[in-house]
């Protein structure tokens, strides 16, 4: 299957950056990601109540459920969420049981840390997060990306709003060359697991979940209510489904202007 090359490569370079890994060895490394969070991350927390080199180690619901944050290589303000439980991507069964981790909820807080890099707060239809297909990735340990979504994507988005329901559909507009399947979702933040809606409101995504990416990009609707935009592709003999391309690691709109309670 081939497979489109993405800039997902990042975690391994990060790794290069720590200096954790060898040039030689890096590329071929898979583990890098994991590497960083269990031998370094959660030890740090644990041993020092310092995270470093990630940003947050949260370990209040224990090992098996928390999750660290890390900035990423590639990109001014790009950071990864990656569980500090061993969990290969989006295809691992876990993801799906009663009582999982909300990764993508979890991350979508975690977005703060892109808006302290961009200095100001992103309006919420310019911020995604996305995991790609286990055949798009490097890396055997699951990792959402959190950055600005692409400029172009935005304004897709923007002018398909009005179709995207919340059941899944085709989105009538093509996303950087490629159809994706939307659905939308009410509140301010993420409670609902993207991962459940994914397996069990698209047909035949449960069976196949490694051959699906998953994205999801703040919104706000007419009337002012926020909420979301899921999207997902399939990959294909000409597609890897990386939903990355989806995201800017290179720039951020500019923030939004600061009122009487943010200037505080």
């Amino acid at each position: 299957m081939a497979v489109r090359h993405l800039r997902c490569s990042a975690p391994l370079a990060a790794a290069l950056a720590l200096g954790l890994l060898g040039a030689a060895t890096a590329d071929a490394d898979p583990n890098a990601l994991w590497t960083i969070v269990h031998d370094r991350c959660i030890v740090d927390e644990r041993q020092q109540h310092d995270p470093a080199p990630c940003s947050r180690v949260d370990l209040s619901g224990g090992e098996n459920h928390g999750y660290a944050v890390f900035k990423d290589a590639v990109g001014d303000r790009q950071y990864l969420l990656i569980p500090t439980a061993r969990i290969a991507g989006i295809e691992s069964p876990a993801l799906l049981n009663s009582g999982a981790t909300n990764y993508f909820g979890a991350a979508w807080q975690a977005r703060s840390f892109v808006e302290q890099k961009a200095g100001g707060t992103i309006a919420r239809d310019w911020m995604s997060l996305a995991i790609n297909s286990a055949v798009a990735r490097t890396q055997n340990q699951l990792h959402i990306h959190i950055d600005c979504v692409r400029a172009d994507v935005h304004d897709a988005l923007q002018s398909a709003a009005a179709a995207i329901g919340p059941a899944w559909a085709p989105l009538a507009v093509p996303l950087v060359g490629h159809t994706y399947w939307a659905m939308a979702i009410n509140g301010a933040d993420l409670d609902a697991n993207p991962f459940v809606l994914l397996a069990n409101g698209l047909q035949g995504a449960r069976a196949d979940m490694g051959l699906h990416t998953l994205v999801v990009v703040g919104a706000t609707d007419p009337a002012g209510r926020p909420g979301f935009v899921m999207l997902a592709d399939r990959a294909d003999a000409q597609s890897g489904a990386g939903g990355e391309e989806l995201q800017d690691h290179d720039s951020c709109p500019p923030p939004l202007p600061a009122t009487p309670a943010t200037a505080k």
